[in-house]
């Protein structure tokens, strides 16, 4: 009897014990304050070392490019406490000379790599001496029976001459090992600064676990140095590389936005693969400082073309997590790269989102191969895994095409990626052709990188027309479920400004709400195509909603911005929380980024509205290209195979197009542009239900997408727009 009293006391006590950690996990200080301060002062260094030392602090220097802004620092102060000090140097805040002051907090930031084992691949033929090359499976390609699964071209790219010669590329990370056999040649100190310990070397912090690997991994993809006998061969073997180091220490909005502002004149790419924790329940991006920092390169990097951010899209695929509650993949100023196996199925940590570009090849189960890189304490790994590898990739393939043409702009870039990255043999049950003919998907973007049409493109491009913005605001408050839409018929900000053609997409909304993980998000385009800009977060119970949270959508590049845009919001009530407590959207803004004129066609030219299509006849250029995207043929008039689609035949001559004009869709699997029905514009087949838009003088049919004389019942007929959608 006594036993069994113990027993129940020792249980009721356990019981306290988890309850009492519940209830003090729950009081925990959610923020962690640092002694660093952001602080905006006019008047120059002098007048902020004046503030600084009159309050007590030390003045660390402009942050990053941002000026007039400074970063400050007191001894005297806790380096992390639970909330905001007070004492004789807040008094700094009431200072009629400091515009603005904010104390630092820590933000959790991680790398976004799987600790996982791996498997040797197979032997291949060898081009370098780089012990490694072999098992560089991703780039050489060939597997045990001589078939090319790759499809990056990356070694067309090097056949075309391009190396990455004169491209500056820095790794924002933990350290890069500079010293690396692979790294010393091609190291550029002018690329390199450590935020963390404020001096100009990167090399990381050593410890026994070797912690901090990941930026000197990150970096040999990008530009290990080729034929040294050590390791592997970069992606831009020829390219500069440098390194950030960041992530070892408190990573608060300063240390960001230094960062990101490292001699934004001299780097060319910068390369991140780390963001908000991947746990499913986060939603973080930049602060105001980091945010300001992005655009500053954007506007005044690379001497006005624009800094390149490179960003790994997350691995919190195994949590339900989406990217789109990361504020960094989901920014227009960010090139947000995904990962597939070798095979070209999803890993289990790949994450879905609207916001990802593009896609580069990385690990997956235990015995999909991983990516071979360059190691900490100048070694080697075959193990290299995550979309951490991902995004320097593309990052290898960027150096190569500002190698091609180093005047294309940080918007070029990303027009390149849409035009020349392919589906291939990536698996993915919601691949869909937008109005503009792009093949587009929420796991992998545009596709697989090309690193071969990269460079083609690049060498003949031609720079996109101004960026123009639109907004549209709706301040109705409803309830999910419903659908709320707002008409845009012409987007105009300013006279002759107007958006015609989209870009990026950006919803910014305000919504109050119980569980913020119940709730799906989506927007429908005037052409049809949907973005799931949010989908269902399994772990995240949070009761903030969103606040002003702005996502982003790329699954409408290139097509009209005229017309009505839906958004969709759905509540799925868990058993985690009432269902009859809804929530609210208190308020949506609709931001439309993208040109006046088509992106592809000659400025200033005044170009006909006629629905002809002319077909160019065939031609073949200096280096080999057919038409404008590259083929292979008996004779000039004769194309046989072409980089993305071909027009046309070999009785009438062929042409290679980099994607199907109006009244064609493209057949991925023959690489052909096909008509589309009678009366279509634009489609994605053949058949009558298969239209997009209509040509004019008919009206298209939202109900059954087909094109007609008359409209259905409950429409009324717009003559005013050209595509004849009623």
């Amino acid at each position: 009897m006594n036993g069994q009293v113990s027993d129940t006391k020792m249980c009721i006590f356990f019981i306290f014990i988890l309850s009492t950690l519940e209830i003090c996990q729950s009081l925990a200080p959610r923020n962690v304050y640092t002694n660093h301060w952001a602080v905006r002062i006019a008047g120059g260094q002098e007048e902020a070392d004046k503030l600084a030392a009159k309050y007590g602090y030390n003045n660390y220097g402009q942050i990053g490019s941002l000026e007039d802004h400074y970063h400050f620092h007191h001894s005297r102060v806790v380096r992390r406490a639970a909330f905001s000090t007070r004492g004789a140097h807040s008094f700094i805040q009431m200072d009629p000379k400091v515009d603005w002051v904010q104390q630092q907090l820590v933000k959790q930031r991680v790398k976004r790599y799987i600790k996982s084992d791996t498997r040797s691949p197979d032997p291949n033929f060898i081009h370098f001496n780089d012990p490694k090359w072999s098992n560089m499976w991703y780039i050489h390609c060939t597997d045990k029976n001589n078939r090319c699964r790759s499809e990056m071209n990356i070694l067309a790219a090097w056949q075309r001459g391009y190396t990455g010669k004169n491209v500056v590329v820095t790794i924002l990370d933990d350290g890069i090992e500079r010293n690396h056999p692979d790294l010393a040649q091609n190291y550029d100190q002018l690329a390199s600064y450590d935020v963390n310990g404020n001096d100009h070397d990167p090399t990381p912090r050593y410890d026994s676990s070797n912690e901090n690997k990941h930026g000197t991994r990150c970096a040999g993809e990008v530009a290990a140095v080729a034929n040294n006998s050590h390791c592997i061969v970069g992606i831009a073997y020829n390219a500069r590389i440098g390194g950030i180091r960041m992530l070892d220490g408190d990573v608060t909005d300063v240390v960001e936005a230094k960062s990101l502002g490292v001699r934004p004149d001299y780097i060319d790419i910068y390369s991140a693969s780390w963001g908000p924790d991947d746990d499913g329940k986060t939603v973080d991006g930049p602060g105001p400082l980091a945010k300001q920092a992005f655009e500053m390169g954007i506007k005044k990097g690379r001497k006005g073309l624009g800094s390149i951010f490179v960003w790994a899209s997350g691995n919190g695929g195994r949590q339900g997590d989406h990217c789109s509650c990361d504020g960094y993949t989901n920014s227009i100023y960010t090139i947000s790269i995904s990962s597939t196996t070798e095979n070209g199925n999803k890993p289990w940590y790949l994450e879905v989102c609207s916001s990802t570009l593009a896609t580069t090849y990385s690990s997956g189960e235990f015995y999909d191969r991983k990516i071979v890189t360059t190691d900490l304490r100048q070694r080697c790994t075959d193990g290299h895994t995550g979309t951490s590898v991902s995004a320097p990739m593309v990052a290898g393939v960027i150096a190569l095409t500002l190698e091609a043409n180093p005047l294309v702009s940080w918007r070029d870039i990303q027009h390149l990626l849409v035009k020349t990255s392919r589906p291939v043999h990536l698996k993915a049950n919601d691949w869909k052709t937008n109005a503009a003919g792009h093949r587009v998907s929420h796991l992998y973007g545009f596709g697989l990188v090309d690193a071969e049409g990269m460079v083609v493109e690049a060498k003949k491009w031609r720079s996109v027309p101004t960026q123009h913005t639109c907004t549209r605001i709706s301040w109705e408050t409803v309830r999910p479920h419903y659908h709320n839409a707002v008409y845009i018929p012409w987007c105009t900000e300013q006279a002759e400004q107007h958006v015609s053609y989209v870009e990026h997409v950006v919803v910014k909304v305000l919504v109050v709400h119980p569980r913020r993980g119940d709730l799906e998000v989506s927007l429908i385009s005037p052409s049809g195509t949907r973005s799931q800009l949010l989908a269902k977060r399994l772990f995240d119970n949070s009761n903030e909603g969103f606040r002003n949270w702005e996502f982003m959508t790329v699954h409408c590049w290139g097509e009209r911005a005229e017309g009505q845009w839906i958004l969709e919001i759905i509540d799925n009530p868990s058993s985690l929380r009432n269902p009859e407590v809804l929530g609210k959207l208190k308020e949506w803004t609709l931001v439309l980024y993208g040109t006046s004129g088509h992106p592809y066609q000659s400025h200033g030219t005044q170009h006909s509205r006629s629905r002809m299509l002319k077909i160019p006849t065939p031609s073949r250029d200096p280096n080999g290209e057919c038409g404008d995207q590259g083929c292979d043929g008996p004779d000039p008039d004769h194309c046989l195979n072409c980089i993305h689609y071909s027009l046309g035949s070999l009785k009438t001559g062929r042409t290679c197009v980099s994607h199907c004009p109006l009244g064609f869709y493209d057949n991925l699997e023959a690489r052909r542009c096909r008509r589309c029905h009678k009366g279509c514009e634009r489609c994605v087949g053949r058949t009558p239900t298969e239209c997009r838009s209509c040509r004019r003088g008919l009206y298209f049919n939202p109900l059954n997408t087909t094109c007609s004389e008359t409209c259905p019942a409950g429409y009324f007929a717009d003559d005013s727009k050209s595509s004849g959608v009623a």
